[in-house]
């Protein structure tokens, strides 16, 4: 597949389904490029793969979630590489242990929801930030059940994504509040826990997500409010950030490579400790923060 086939590819699975990560989105782009690729070589694919995610980061969507979960799709694909003698047989073989890692990406989610459920009930009051899938589908899940709660939303600056995630959860009615997300200390006095998702997870349990969100933790644990996390395994990153200055430059812009100022640009995540975190809803199941890194070395052994 030619760049241009591969962006445009990329962009219409998120185009066509805007309930879809772009991890996911990322993965299944690379489906495709081992279907089509008409390379001899093993070595030859692998490296039609490493392109195609240098394209996909070039996408204009963060990059977050589709560094860690083509690292990890790769990682779980090639494990049956020298099996083979051809070259047909092997993409037969990551073909279908594609399929199988997307197989279960699809119902990591609703893994997620489920073990979040006890902890969302009768009369409680909830703050998010921006808009997270899982945190939509848990809040809608809960709601079905004839659980009454309300849920508090930043307004989620620059995009205003909060906005979006108020009218969703208005059409489901479920009660909601938008607030400015310089209201986050003031709000939090009034609500029992936080409730947020992530781009990626660090090795040490922290966590890349829509920026306010550290502002959000710092404030919730000042007042000693839960702080959770719902997030699918496949964004767990082989990243150690000791602070904000250390996430890498293509989390936090847009194309940064073409940023001539970066002191200036606004950055569109922050990193929030995992001395901030109370617990992470993943697929793997209820994690405290050191319980991640265990969890990467199974991942990836």
């Amino acid at each position: 597949m030619e760049e241009k086939e591969i962006r445009e590819y990329f962009c219409k699975i998120i185009k066509q389904n805007e309930d879809i990560s772009v991890g996911v989105a990322a993965i299944k782009t690379l489906m495709e490029i081992i279907r089509k690729s008409e390379t001899s070589t093993i070595q030859g694919l692998d490296e039609n793969l490493k392109q195609a995610i240098i394209i996909m980061k070039n996408s204009n969507y963060p990059v977050a979630a589709i560094n860690s979960g083509c690292e990890l799709f790769r990682r779980f694909i090639t494990l049956a590489r020298l099996d083979t003698s051809t070259i047909e047989e092997c993409k037969e073989i990551l073909l279908n242990r594609g399929n199988i890692f997307i197989d279960k990406l699809s119902k990591s989610r609703d893994k997620i929801v489920a073990l979040s459920q006890d902890f969302i009930k009768d009369n409680n009051k909830i703050l998010t930030h921006s808009r997270s899938r899982v945190v939509l589908q848990a809040f809608r899940n809960a709601a079905k059940r004839n659980i009454q709660f309300e849920v508090f939303v930043t307004i989620s600056e620059p995009d205003k994504a909060g906005l979006k995630l108020c009218k969703e959860l208005e059409e489901d009615g479920i009660p909601c509040v938008p607030i400015l997300d310089s209201a986050v200390a003031y709000t939090m006095e009034q609500v029992d826990f936080v409730m947020v998702g992530a781009e990626c997870v660090a090795e040490s349990g922290g966590i890349v997500n829509k920026v306010g969100t550290f502002n959000m933790a710092i404030c919730a644990k000042e007042l000693k409010k839960r702080f959770y996390v719902l997030v699918e395994s496949f964004k767990f990153s082989r990243i150690f950030p000791l602070n904000n200055r250390d996430i890498p430059n293509e989390y936090k812009y847009i194309n940064p490579d073409s940023i001539t100022d970066m002191k200036r640009t606004h950055p569109l995540v922050d990193y929030t400790p995992p001395s901030f975190i109370n617990l992470l809803f993943t697929d793997l199941g209820i994690l405290t923060t050191s319980g991640v890194s265990d969890e990467l070395i199974r991942l990836y052994l």
